[in-house]
């Protein structure tokens, strides 16, 4: 990103600070004497994020086999690096100023490419899966915030998308001077996470064109991708599902391995894990 549209955007959009909570689990984790005690009163600060902590940490989805009625205990269930991807995005819902119907639309595509993302990582083993779950989650965060600073604006470019039947990234082109993902790239390395994330998030429309030559950043990046496709592909987040798009044939997925049969077999694991695990996220 050029200085003078790091500058640009800078000026345009307000970007937010990440909530305190998530801020002060992040740092703790990095922090060689942290224990589990001191990361459950940490998290216990914001009532709403512990609650959804004990109720994700109850969820078949993380492998509970028995009810976990305590912070400490679902922080040594789930492990410190899960516990962050988990505060972060549970934490992240209340960047929003507001939540229509847009919003829950851009918040369920998140946790969608989020929970893909993981999905895809724990399968091809090129990434790790908590940082392929923040990857999708920070995706379409620029989306987000470009909504909260004008959404009258941001409005405007959903509706041509709905009536014209026009990708979100051509109709963005002819309203804003910078992208969403631009927006986001700039949020992450503000909020002080790694490089690879904010790559991920700048590239993850470009992927055919990326120059991309660290190889954790192409695979987090195709990865990254690849989510936001297959949540296109089910319309998740979106009016309608894209039925035809070839998932298989997308040069992210050849890249990652996949073939024709393994790419449709973990688009049916990832209907089941969506359909199954997404009121633990979308629902308040």
């Amino acid at each position: 990103m050029s200085k003078d549209l790091e500058t640009l955007i800078m000026s345009a959009v307000d970007l937010p600070t990440i909530p305190l909570v998530a801020t002060k689990v992040i740092e703790m984790i990095e922090q060689e004497d942290v224990t589990i005690e001191k990361l459950a009163q940490t998290v216990s600060t914001d009532p709403a994020v512990a609650a959804r902590i004990l109720k994700l940490s109850n969820s078949a989805y993380y492998g509970c086999q028995r009810q976990i009625n305590t912070l400490s205990a679902a922080i040594m269930l789930l492990g410190f690096k899960t516990l962050k991807s988990l505060v972060v995005a549970v934490s992240l819902k209340q960047i929003s100023k507001r939540f229509g119907l847009t919003e829950k639309m851009l918040w369920e595509h998140s946790v969608g490419a989020a929970l893909a993302a993981r999905l895809i990582a724990s399968r091809t083993k090129f990434i790790n899966e908590e940082t392929g779950f923040l990857a999708g989650l920070f995706h379409d965060i620029g989306k987000t915030i470009m909504n909260d600073k004008d959404p009258q604006k941001f409005q405007s470019v959903i509706v041509r998308c709905y009536n014209d039947g026009l990708p979100f990234e051509e109709v963005e082109r002819s309203v804003y001077p910078f992208s969403h993902a631009e927006v986001g790239a700039l949020v992450i390395k503000k909020w002080n996470f790694p490089d690879s994330l904010s790559t991920a998030i700048m590239y993850h429309h470009q992927f055919s064109t990326a120059q991309l030559p660290d190889q954790y950043e192409l695979f987090l990046t195709a990865t990254t991708s690849l989510a936001d496709k297959f949540c296109k592909r089910l319309g998740i987040g979106s009016r309608q599902p894209e039925a035809e798009l070839d998932l298989a044939n997308q040069p992210e997925a050849k890249l990652l391995g996949y073939t024709p049969e393994s790419v449709a077999g973990d688009l049916e694991t990832f209907i089941e894990i969506f359909e199954e695990n997404k009121g633990v996220f979308l629902n308040e």
